[in-house]
């Protein structure tokens, strides 16, 4: 929690502007004010103002400077201050400035030339809004950018706060915060002295009244800023760049709380699709537009296999909340995938093309109406076999396979993930079938049903040995005769991303030719199913 600080302090007066929403009304900006508070906030702004030109403010330059007792660089050092603190200036010594700590309420000196001193009238303001542009794409500097952006906010009058130059200056406090919490979830450095830096430097940043969450994944610990600033930003007149900035990061799909119930995180999800859809693309710089419309189709997609996921099961939504159609998700995913432009891609946005077609394409099925209703049964038959599926219990969907003439099925196999029956494929004996089922938003693994003898066996196909993280295995085709099926695979797992194209041998789905492109198999040059070639991304 950010602590308490006395309510005239100068490090105060910045703190409480940035708690000020820049609409002007009496509402928490970084944090929650009282009712109290927030009424009493705009009688107070013009004495605080006029009081702010007689205290002298200093900001912290760099890491890792010293507090001292006395104006010597031998005299003990009571903190160690980071870039970006603020300091209440109440004398000079020597070559030392006397100055007032108020997060640490602690007293002392430093050197004159590792601070900056800082001024918060609205005259000042445009020498404070120049140095924080320069410093708002500056890697490291984000605690000082965030120093600055308090220092302007709090300069500037109410009406100039909720100006263009007010959106420019959340655009730019948005976007530092972002970069420190990407900075903080960086697991390749394990540097002490690196850490520390950025431990205090979150903890800066905090004292200004951001807020930021942490999660553990995948081993390591993901930070995230909350976005406040960005919300604020989205309140006012705000350009085409800067609404789209602020849209796609708080849509961030690895920050979103795994801790969330399932109905709270489907409503966040459409919340989030909401604003991406009302977000313009037409104005916006190629880069940034591709960004937004590769956000847009990721999280479509998610909300494809989230819809089918509760059409297949049975189970009913929480009132009032209503998710699109499968159909309607995975249009709108495919649309805006559609629409990047790949020759415009930024060469850091490339993997993240590669990321968003995977994702587009482990929902792909759901474009597909679904398979016409038996009774309580879904099915798709074929000459010699019926395949179905039907409700199990909470949450599951059972598969069933049905053999000519006879009523009970030859196969029941009930499993949590979306069975897709718009993808089944049975081949003409009547023997081989194959289906694409999904256990989670973002991998989908190819199931293969084989008759041996007289019992059904069913086998999964993974997108990789390992996960599941990003992937998907599907069904490119049948051999004539029935014993090899064409699958394609392509995965991202721990970072890398593999595609193969493989033909196995349909009794032991060992594989018996492999290659990163289709068209240096024979065998996808003669078998390949058309549907897939027709629909599949993996021919991107």
């Amino acid at each position: 929690m950010t602590p308490s600080l006395p309510t005239q302090s100068p490090l105060a007066l910045i703190w409480r502007a940035l708690r000020v929403t820049t609409l002007g009304m009496a509402a928490s900006a970084m944090g929650c004010m009282t009712a109290e508070a927030a009424t009493s906030a705009p009688a107070t702004a013009a004495p605080v103002a006029a009081s702010a030109p007689q205290t002298r403010l200093a900001i912290v330059l760099q890491d890792q400077i010293s507090l001292r007792a006395a104006p010597r660089d031998s005299a003990q050092a009571h903190a160690q201050l980071a870039a970006g603190e603020v300091l209440e200036v109440r004398g000079e010594r020597q070559d030392f400035l006397q100055v007032y700590e108020h997060r640490r309420e602690r007293a002392g000196y430093v050197r004159a030339q590792r601070v900056k001193l800082i001024g918060l009238s609205p005259e000042e303001a445009p020498e404070l809004l120049a140095v924080l542009r320069f410093l708002r794409d500056t890697p490291g500097s984000e605690t000082l950018g965030i120093g600055y952006a308090a220092a302007w906010l709090r300069a500037v009058p109410a009406r100039q706060a909720q100006s263009a130059e007010g959106a420019e200056v959340l655009d730019a406090l948005g976007g530092m915060a972002q970069r420190l919490a990407l900075r903080a979830s960086n697991s390749s450095v394990q540097n002490k002295t690196w850490e520390q830096a950025l431990a205090s430097h979150l903890e800066v940043a905090r004292s200004y009244g951001l807020n930021f969450t942490s999660f553990e994944q995948e081993g390591r610990m993901l930070v995230c800023y909350d976005g406040d600033a960005y919300q604020r930003l989205l309140g006012m007149t705000a350009t085409a760049p800067q609404r789209a900035r602020a849209a796609i990061a708080l849509t961030r799909p690895d920050c979103l709380n795994p801790g969330l119930r399932p109905a709270v995180r489907l409503q966040r999800l459409l919340q989030q699709a909401q604003l991406l859809e009302q977000t313009p693309d037409s104005e916006l710089p190629e880069p940034l537009r591709n960004r937004l419309l590769m956000r847009r189709a990721s999280l479509w997609a998610t909300l494809t296999h989230a819809a089918q996921r509760s059409t297949a099961s049975g189970s009913p939504l929480p009132e009032g909340l209503k998710l699109p159609a499968p159909q309607a998700s995975a249009a709108l995913a495919l649309q805006a995938l559609s629409q990047v432009r790949r020759s415009e891609l930024a060469e850091d946005d490339l993997p993240l093309h590669e990321d968003t077609a995977i994702r587009v394409n482990v929902s792909r099925w759901g474009l597909l109406p679904a398979a016409p209703m038996a009774a309580s049964t879904s099915a798709v038959a074929r000459p010699g076999v019926t395949l179905g599926s039907e409700a199990g219990e909470a949450g599951q969907t059972c598969l069933l396979v049905f053999e000519a003439g006879t009523a009970r099925p030859a196969l029941r196999h009930c499993s949590y993930s979306v069975l897709w029956m718009a993808s089944a494929s049975i081949h003409a004996s009547g023997k081989l079938i194959t289906l694409a089922a999904q256990p989670t938003e973002t991998w989908r693994e190819l199931w293969v049903l084989r008759k041996v003898g007289q019992e059904w066996q069913l086998a999964v196909l993974p997108p990789a040995e390992q996960g599941p993280e990003l992937g998907y295995a599907e069904f490119a085709g049948f051999s004539p005769d029935g014993q090899q099926v064409l699958v394609a695979r392509e995965s991202r797992v721990q970072g890398k991303l593999r595609r193969s194209f493989e033909v196995l041998q349909a009794d032991t789905l060992n594989i018996d030719k492999s290659a990163s492109d289709p068209s240096r198999l024979a065998a996808f040059q003669r078998w390949q199913d058309a549907g897939w070639k027709r629909a599949s991304l993996s021919l991107r």
